[in-house]
């Protein structure tokens, strides 16, 4: 999450390519960020969570993340480039404190000549080429794990892989071999304005965020350009389609729907999807955005409220081998009602009786903090909606109760508390440890319960931060059933700090650093960081935790316990109805057919999300192609509640394309069943 702030204002390597000598003399670093550096370093060393001193492990992993983040794909840098930072391993520590940023600059200046090295071969050399797409040999898209290149040559094989991929896809897409090169030319043209505007703030913000990043990931440094955009970025007056983007090699990658906006409502876009082009209105040309600045991109999808935008995509569904899909959304502001607590009634008949089953969907840990102060009675809150939504759902009869909290990326703590309060007599929900060790319990003080029925909370791997100390409480007091993926386990804390408050900077303007200082952990004494909530009922997942979520960070804190507080356990779950639970699901996956088709596409996503050899073969990788689209997914694997002609909801859960969602009733059906029982 934090990493698409600094994105924001930097690019990845393949973002900055293009081609020219760039004077490097002028990017030099000012005064004032040796100043910064020495005082975020004692910030830092005096208040992180993590208690550890800047010292020369720390600097052997900010060097190297230094590296990454130039040339995270090894497609510039050769194996004597990175010798020869070497001498710099373990003295960063001491230079920082020296208000000395200087390898930051020497480093970047042995980049841009490589850069500019390879940007000549491509303008001089591939741009326009006619390759053989007839021999068999394919280009790996991901080479963070390839060794350095030794050799030039070594790198101009690399690029003539890279620029005839990109040649081969256009030609599978109807392109002419003039039209072709046209293109091509266009994007490292671009790429060579992107990184010609490239300046000393930009070179600074990169290498504090590698030194900042190496206490853990959360922990960021914001330049004042950065901390603009981050204000930006947090205001509802911005207007978009709704979606979390980062880099991802050349790609610009979608990587959280928000709820609200249209990606969300129309259901044509998806985590995981790769933007490849923009277009503007309905007839717009389609502008290739391949290796663009992620600030760019964003800037050509934001617009007027209530115009067209067209997107050219690879979904994920289908792969990066898989056809491009063009679609359209229309831009809008995401208001605080888009995002709020919704509900719905399914109906299922189980065992000849017929069930009434409320879900509410639950998009974040909301609260109008503006009305609240301004002592507005009615201020909106996710507590608040939620326990109206009870209250009307109980008016129905439901007989039972899922909470949607997937994709849920947290929010207002205080709410988490609240909320869990709203299924629980009274008691502790979470804690809350210090970097001095203290430990603070947040507790529910309401003895009142407004749903005391069959619970059952339904988690993916983006449900994070006050969803995991929701899920994680609920789970603990065995009040009802988690089910679905393994949480994020973002369980830290931050608070952002103000440099210029400290620096008394007059002449010259300073950012901001937000650091980790806390750390949550569950009434049971589990921290919810790293591994997440794990759910009682696991069901089919394509994400693996070394690629998403907490855990694929190197620099994550780890999981650990405390001392549990001292509360009283329900009755309303138990082991032996877990293990029913989990055997009636495992019947399904033997017997429902849907169930089993939902597996396999969700094991065709998987390899998709895994694969990054391209096959550079026309006639193969037309036919993979071919298959891709062949494979494609009859339903949406992270859909909304599936609907009828009339957009109500569907009352057969059978039928449902939303799988997740389906599980969670079935499970919620059961748990009903065994209450009744």
């Amino acid at each position: 999450m934090n990493k698409l702030l600094v994105l924001l204002v930097f690019t990845l390597s393949f973002s900055f390519s293009e081609g020219s000598v760039l004077d490097t003399a002028r990017l030099q670093p000012k005064p004032v960020y040796g100043r910064e550096a020495r005082v975020i370093s004692y910030i830092l060393d005096s208040y992180h969570y993590r208690k550890i001193s800047l010292n020369d492990s720390l600097s052997a992993a900010i060097l190297q993340q230094y590296i990454n983040e130039l040339d995270n794909n090894r497609t510039y840098f050769l194996a004597s480039d990175i010798q020869s930072f070497d001498k710099y391993k373990k003295i960063i520590d001491d230079l920082t404190r020296k208000e000395d940023v200087s390898p930051a600059y020497e480093i970047y200046a042995v980049f841009s000549k490589r850069y500019s090295e390879r940007m000549d071969y491509v303008f001089n050399t591939l741009i326009g080429q006619d390759f053989d797409y007839t021999i068999d040999e394919y280009y790996d898209n991901d080479r963070d794990k390839q060794p350095w290149a030794k050799t030039s040559d070594e790198l101009n094989d690399v690029w003539r892989k890279i620029i005839k991929s990109q040649a081969l896809s256009l030609k599978l897409a109807g392109k002419k071999q003039d039209e072709i090169k046209d293109v091509i030319k266009k994007r490292y043209d671009r790429f060579l304005k992107s990184f010609t505007q490239f300046n000393s703030e930009d070179v600074f913000n990169i290498y504090m965020n590698s030194i900042t990043e190496a206490y853990d990931p959360h922990t960021n440094y914001l330049s004042p350009k950065a901390s603009d955009l981050f204000k930006q970025s947090m205001s509802l007056s911005l207007e978009g389609i709704g979606a979390s983007l980062q880099i991802e090699n050349e790609y610009t990658k979608v990587s959280k729907i928000l709820p609200g906006g249209d990606a969300d409502k129309s259901g044509k876009l998806h985590a995981n999807d790769f933007i490849v082009g923009v277009a503007q209105g309905a007839t717009g040309e389609m502008v290739d955005v391949i290796g663009w600045r992620l600030d760019d991109v964003v800037k050509l999808i934001k617009g007027p409220k209530g115009t067209i935008v067209r997107l050219l995509i690879l979904p994920a569904a289908t792969g990066v081998n898989g056809p491009s899909q063009e679609i359209s959304l229309v831009r809008d502001k995401i208001k605080l009602e888009d995002q709020a607590a919704k509900k719905t009634v399914i109906k299922y008949q189980s065992n000849n009786k017929e069930m009434k089953l409320g879900v509410i969907t639950l998009p974040s840990f909301y609260m109008d903090f503006d009305e609240y102060q301004k002592g507005n009675p009615d201020y909106r809150s996710t507590t608040r909606d939620v326990k109206k939504l009870i209250e009307e759902l109980k008016k129905e009869n439901i007989d039972g109760l899922v909470m949607d909290l997937r994709n849920n990326g947290g929010g207002s703590l205080m709410e988490a508390i609240d909320l869990t309060g709203l299924f629980i007599k009274d008691g502790p929900v979470v804690q809350v440890r210090s970097s001095n060790n203290q430990v603070q319990v947040g507790e529910d003080d309401d003895k009142s319960v407004a749903y005391a029925g069959p619970l059952v909370i339904l988690t993916n791997r983006f449900s994070a931060s006050a969803s995991e100390i929701f899920a994680g409480a609920i789970q603990d007091y065995r009040r009802g059933v988690i089910a679905g993926e393994s949480t994020y386990g973002k369980g830290t804390v931050q608070r952002v700090q103000d440099l210029k408050q400290i620096m008394n900077e007059k002449n010259a303007p300073v950012g901001e650093l937000k650091y980790t200082f806390q750390k949550f952990y569950r009434v049971s004494g589990s921290s919810t960081q790293h591994k997440g909530v794990e759910p009682d009922i696991k069901l089919p997942t394509a994400l693996d935790a070394e690629q998403y979520g907490e855990s694929s960070n190197l620099s994550a804190l780890p999981w650990d316990v405390i001392g549990a507080a001292s509360f009283q356990k329900t009755t309303d779950v138990n082991d032996k109805i877990i293990a029913s639970l989990n055997k009636s699901y495992d019947d399904r996956v033997k017997h429902d057919s849907h169930l089993k088709n939902y597996i396999l596409e969700t094991d065709d996503l998987r390899k998709n999300l895994h694969q990054s050899s391209i096959s550079l073969n026309e006639a193969k990788r037309k036919k993979q192609m071919e298959e891709a689209e062949k494979k494609k997914p009859t339903g949406k694997l992270d859909t909304k509640l599936s609907s009828n002609k009339e957009g109500l909801p569907q009352d057969d859960v059978l039928q449902m394309s939303d799988e997740y969602l389906r599980e969670g009733l079935l499970i919620l059906s059961e748990l009903v069943s065994k209450r009744i029982g």
